[in-house]
Order: C-alpha cells, then sequence, then structure tokens
C-alpha cells in the first residue's frame, strides 16, 4: 500500500545528511521513515546509487546502513529482476502495543511530550507563517482535505503527516528533522486519543485553522491554534489512559 503522506514528508526522509559517512545515520533515518508510516511495509526503497545521491554519502556507508536495517528485521533484499531493498512489515497490534506504551506512562511524562509536540509544532507554524509560499499551503491543504480521518490508525498517521509537512512548510530542515526523530521517539503516544471520533474531528478543524493562519501570515495565531491542538490531543490521551486502566482493572477480576 503506498504511503499517503504529502510528497514533502519522503523528500525530508531522504534530505542529505549533514554529516555525512555514517552508515547509523542513513540506517537512523530510514528506520524513521519506518517507523512513522513514511515508508510502508512491502514498499521498495531508492537504488543503492539513488540513496546516495539523496543522502550524499558513500556507497559502501549505503550498504552498510541497509545491512544494520537487514540485521534489525525491518527491510528485505531481493535478487533478480523486481529486486531491491523492500521495506517489512513490523507484525504485531500495533493498537495494543500503543495503547499498552500510554499505560506505563504517567500523567507526567505524558505532559512532557505534549509540552515538546507543542514547542516543535509552535515554532514549525510560526516560521511557516513567514516563509511559506501560497502554493506550498494549498498544496497542504489539499492534502489534508483529503487524508483519510476514518479511523484511529489512519488518523494517527495522516496526523503524523501533517505534523511533517508543516515541518516542511517552515523551511527550517532542522525542525524538519527534530519533528522526524520525535515522531519516531514519541510521537504516536500522543495520538493514541484519536480513537475517538469526536477527538479526531476537533484535531482535523485545528489543523485547519492552523493552515489558515500560515496561510494569511499570522504566527501569532498559528501558535495558538498549535497550543488547541497539544491540549485536545493530551486530553484525549489522558482520558484513554484512564479508561485503559479501568478495563485492565475490570478484565482482572472477570478473570
Amino acid at each position: 500500500m503506498p504511503s499517503n503522506l504529502g510528497p514533502g514528508v519522503k523528500a525530508a526522509v531522504f534530505a542529505q545528511l549533514t554529516d555525512a559517512g555514517r552508515a547509523e545515520q542513513v540506517a537512523q533515518r530510514l528506520a524513521d521513515g519506518i517507523a512513522l508510516g513514511v515508508l510502508q511495509p512491502g514498499e521498495r526503497l531508492p537504488s543503492e546509487p539513488e540513496l546516495v545521491r539523496r543522502f550524499g554519502v558513500a556507497l559502501i556507508t549505503v550498504r552498510e546502513a541497509l545491512g544494520i536495517l537487514r540485521t534489525a528485521g525491518v527491510l528485505e533484499t531481493r535478487r533478480g529482476r523486481g529486486g531491491g531493498s523492500f521495506v517489512v512489515g513490523q507484525g504485531g497490534d500495533q493498537d495494543d502495543m500503543l495503547a499498552a506504551r500510554v499505560r506505563r506512562l504517567s500523567p507526567m511524562e505524558l505532559a512532557d511530550i505534549a509540552v515538546i509536540f507543542g514547542a516543535l509544532a509552535s515554532a514549525s507554524a510560526a516560521a511557516a507563517a513567514g516563509r511559506a509560499t501560497e502554493d506550498e499551503v494549498a498544496r497542504v491543504t489539499r492534502w489534508l482535505d483529503a487524508a483519510d480521518y476514518s479511523s484511529a490508525a489512519a488518523a494517527r498517521m495522516n496526523q503524523g503527516g501533517f505534523q511533517l509537512e508543516l515541518a516542511v512548510l517552515s523551511q527550517s530542515p532542522r525542525l524538519v528533522r527534530e519533528q522526524i526523530r520525535l515522531q519516531a521517539e514519541s510521537g504516536s503516544v500522543l495520538l493514541a486519543g484519536l480513537d475517538d471520533e469526536a477527538t479526531r474531528s476537533d484535531v482535523r478543524a485545528a489543523d485547519r485553522r492552523i493552515l489558515r493562519a500560515v496561510q494569511r501570515r499570522q504566527p501569532g495565531a498559528a501558535r495558538s491554534a498549535v497550543e488547541a491542538l497539544e491540549q485536545a490531543l493530551l486530553r484525549r490521551v489522558l482520558a484513554s489512559r484512564i479508561e485503559g486502566a479501568r478495563q485492565e482493572v475490570s478484565d482482572g477480576r472477570t478473570s
């Protein structure tokens, strides 16, 4: 299944490295793209020469990085016609894994993740309000209008994609890199509450307000819209955590 995230997001994954020559950096960038769903199970990576060109590293570095990912079990290499390096599915029930991760975090830890998310998204939105072109904002607006928020899984992928697109609009490679790193490490946690239909609707509306503020060159309004988004996500993930804990207690009593 091809990724339905915007082209700016995938371009960010394959952007040139600032410290060329380290296989671990290439492997981490690709692993982050896989973790975020930008690179999906079954998808073929660009050829080795193309990866060399995009990352700005040596061929031996690319090959070593691919070897790291094969050892980790997230890539497989196929020979012959139609061969190449392909993303391997991570397996398991991702919803259950995410719910378990949320339950392991304290409310303070979840609030801390929300603060970091808000700071990064606010910086991206404010920068985008001063730098993004009308065509770029229009492209992301069209993408958001077409994005699927009908289920929790689709909403999490597309909301993560929106946050990345916002960083791309900022025209700041550093903000893009930090957004990729944040989402790969803990971004999905804050999106656990998107299992609630009303929250999905509120979040999408907040995304639209952010884009309108960016389009109107209003950094203050963009920051305020991001803050509202951050609080909506945090409230719902905290409620989801409580609901999950209650369910665990109930399951324990009935087992």
